[in-house]
This record gives structure tokens, sequence and C-alpha cells, in this order.
């Protein structure tokens, strides 16, 4: 039997859009996403797994923009990396694992990301997160789980370029990239 990530190919859940503005609000390719439970998380192992570290504090992440590992709590990680490293990045994973209690689940078909990006990123993010994005309180290297507007997702910030990924589920894209959207309007 075929595994479910053979059958079908994933599509984007968002066009892509085209647009002059000053802060960017554009949907993302899609790509491999798996959400990693580990049991005992306090004892992960030190150093590098599947190119990530996973020894860093909650509310941060490790990695580019576009492969990360993200720490949203005590025993939780989601991990965005491009679609063609996902079968790898699991492997590396449960080997990596092996021994361990622990869960990957395979979260691509039910998430997808939008990037905000530009010199009013945080202002758009503002107006439906009331989180402090400044950089003293949320740098580089951060992430966490919160609501915008009326969606729950996960917000990243993993350089230190103006710019930040919303990670949220497939059904709330359009109502989280509508209303981005509107609001970067704002700032043209």
């Amino acid at each position: 039997m075929a595994e479910a990530h053979t059958l079908a190919r994933r599509t984007p859940v968002l066009a892509p859009t085209a647009s002059g503005r000053i802060t960017q609000v554009t949907p993302l390719a899609p790509a491999a996403r798996f959400v990693l439970r580990i049991r005992d998380a306090e004892n992960v192992p030190a150093g590098q797994l599947a190119g990530f570290d996973f020894s860093r504090a909650i509310n941060t992440c490790s990695g580019t923009a576009d492969r990360f590992a993200a720490r949203l709590g005590p025993d939780e990680w989601l991990i965005v990396v491009p679609e063609q490293e996902g079968g790898q990045v699991r492997a590396d994973l449960e080997q990596g694992l092996a021994g361990r209690f622990f869960s990957l689940v395979d979260v691509g078909s039910r998430n997808c990301g939008i990037r905000v990006a530009g010199p009013h990123a945080r202002d758009v993010l503002n107006a439906g997160i009331a989180l402090d994005l400044a950089d003293g309180t949320f740098p580089a290297g951060s992430a966490t789980r919160t609501l915008l507007g009326k969606a729950e997702v996960a917000l990243v910030r993993a350089t230190a370029e103006e710019s930040f990924q919303v990670e949220c589920w497939r059904s709330f894209a359009p109502y989280v990239h509508s209303f981005l959207s509107e609001v970067a309007q704002e700032f043209d």
C-alpha cells in the first residue's frame, strides 16, 4: 500500500499574487510540514538532528525562512522544509529519535504559509495580533502560537529581516490572507 504522502500532490490553497505594495503579503508554495511531539522533551539530544537544533527554548526557532523548526510548546515543534526535502527530514528524525517516545505527524496538507515582509510588516500583523513584535521582544529566531483576528496561527520570524511567516490551517488561509492584504493596503 502506498503511503498517503505519495498519493496526492500538494496544491496551493491560495493563488500567487503580484503586487507593487510596500509591504508584501505573499502565499507560500506548498512545503513539507511536520508536527513533532517528544515525551520527556527536556532530554532531547543536544546538537543537530535533521539539521535543526531542538534544544532551544520555547517560542524560538532554528533554521532559515524556508527551512525551520519552531518550538511552540514544552514538547512540540513545527517543522517546515522545502517539499522535496520532506522525505529525508522525516527519515532523519525517525532515525535520530529511535528508541524514544515521539510522534511525527505530516501536516503539509493541513497547513499553509503566508509571508508578510516589508517595512510595515509588524504594523500589518499587529492589526490582528496583540503581541509586541519589536526587535527586543520578538527578535530573529522567535516563534509563537497566537490568534490573528479569529484564526489560530503560528508566527515565525526566522531571520533578522522585516519578514514574518504566518502558518495557518488551509481552511483559515483565505480569511488570514484577505485580512493581512486589506491591512497592507493602508500602508501603500
